[in-house]
Parts: C-alpha cells; structure tokens; sequence
C-alpha cells in the first residue's frame, strides 16, 4: 500500500512538474528572451570592435569563425530548445519534489496534504535555488570569462549541496528542539541557525569576481536576473499549487480504497 502511494505521488508531481514548466517556460519566453538576446547583441558588438581593432590576419581569422554556421539558430534556441529544457527540468524537480513531499508528510507537522505540498515547495524553491541564487546570481549567456567557467558551475552546485544540507539540519533540528521548545520557538530556533550557517557559508565562499565583463549594462543584467528569478518563482508555485490539489485527491481516496477491499462478514441465518 505505502509504495503504490508513493508511486502515485511520484506520478502526479512528474505530471505537476510538467504543468509547472509550461507556464515557467511561457514566463521565460516572455521575460527572459529579451535580456537574454540583448546580452547576445553587446556581446557580438564588442567581439565585431575587437575584431576591427585587431592585426588584418587576426582580422581575417574571426571572419572566417563567424562566417561558420550554427549548429542550432537562435530561433530554435529561443522557442524548441527553451521548452525542452524547461519541460525536462519541470518534470524532474516536479518527481524529486514529490518524493521530499512523501518523507515529509505526517512528519512536519499535522499539516494537510495540500499544506504539506506547499511548504515543500517553498523549502525547495529557498534552498534548491534562492540561497544560491544569493550567492552566486544568475548571469547572462557570453558575459563571464570563459576560462573560469568551470570554476563557476563547481561553486554554485557546491552552494546548492550546502544549503540543501543545511535545510535538512535545520528541520531535523527544529523536530528536536520542539518538545523543549514548542514548535513556534523551534522553527524560529532552527531558521535562525539556518540563515546563520547561510550567512558563514557566503563568507568563506569565494565570490565570481569575473562572472560578468567589465562595462556590460546594469540594467541588462538587472532585467536577466529578475527574470530568472520570475521563472524559477512560478515553477515552484505552480507546482505546488497543482501538485497539492493532486495529492490531496489522492491520499483523500486511500482509506475508501482500504475500507472497501475489506470483506464483509455476511450475518448468520437462522
């Protein structure tokens, strides 16, 4: 009984992740396209300067690379390329959600389904994404020195590893401490010491001093990270709006299910 719910709840958050990201990629073509070809356009005007700047041979050289066609357009990037990728991510988090859903239900509190879906979702959303997004903030295609970005792509999943982790502390200390405690000082207690372990995590981390060129626009940059918190921000509630209404249809239908496979003992005659 437990794992066909909990392959049911996989199902329908994979089903509540795709739903998600139809909407975060509409969010994302409509908001984030437009910094996004803006970085592209200063980036190829300040490659076409160098290249007017540079010795005729050099010169000759970049022509003859940026003559080379694309492998995919920046139209199918843009619309194919931007739902794939959007899609896949929603259904992936959308079954990892619903697997943290499954080990947090009945063990957080005596939330409801839908209750319990929701705040999964928000911790998901501040420790997956928010807290790193602190960090290290998303930046624009071609804008960062390419020498350093694999150094980059390491910090921000290890700040992703962390803050996760430290999530998963600050619940298990806050079920700890709530006997003491009561659950109100408790979840403050644990908040605390999570934004404080936050906070010693941002200070020893390095900083991505060169994760964005000198004299790219502000505003540009501004715009780009706005809507990529946009996105991320209406995945996550979407999600858990549908993924609650799911579960809650679900788990609400289990006990008839039980009650009704057990036989009846017909009554005696005569």
């Amino acid at each position: 009984m437990y794992a066909s719910t909990v392959r049911g709840l996989l199902v329908r958050g994979m089903l509540a992740g795709l739903i998600a990201g139809l909407f975060a990629f509409a969010v994302a073509y409509v908001v984030g396209e437009p910094p996004v070809n803006g970085s592209i356009a200063v980036e190829e005007a300040q490659a076409a300067q160098d290249a007017a700047g540079a010795h005729a041979g050099h010169g000759a050289e970049a022509g003859a690379a940026e003559e080379e066609e694309e492998l995919v357009s920046r139209p199918v990037q843009s619309t194919l390329g931007l739902a794939t990728g959007v899609l896949v991510y929603g259904v992936a988090l959308g079954g990892i959600a619903s697997l943290a859903f499954s080990f947090a239900l009945g063990r957080v509190g005596g939330f409801s389904p839908r209750a319990t879906a929701a705040l999964t979702a928000a911790a998901a959303f501040a420790t997956v994404y928010l807290v790193p997004f602190l960090k290290y903030p998303a930046t624009p295609p071609a804008v960062g020195n390419p020498d350093t970005i694999g150094q980059r792509t390491t910090l921000f999943f290890l700040m992703i590893l962390l803050s996760v982790l430290l999530g998963v502390g600050a619940v298990i200390a806050g079920r700890r401490l709530a006997p003491r405690l009561g659950n109100w000082n408790a979840t403050l207690a644990a908040g605390a010491g999570f934004v404080v372990a936050v906070g010693l995590a941002f200070a020893f981390l390095p900083d991505n001093d060169d994760a964005v060129k000198p004299g790219f626009p502000a505003a540009l940059l501004w715009e780009f990270r706005v809507a990529s918190l946009a996105v991320q921000a209406v995945l996550w509630a979407v999600f858990a709006i549908v993924f609650g209404v799911l579960a809650q249809r679900l788990l609400a239908a289990r006990p008839a299910d039980a009650d009704a496979s057990v036989p009846r003992r017909e009554p005696a005659l005569g």
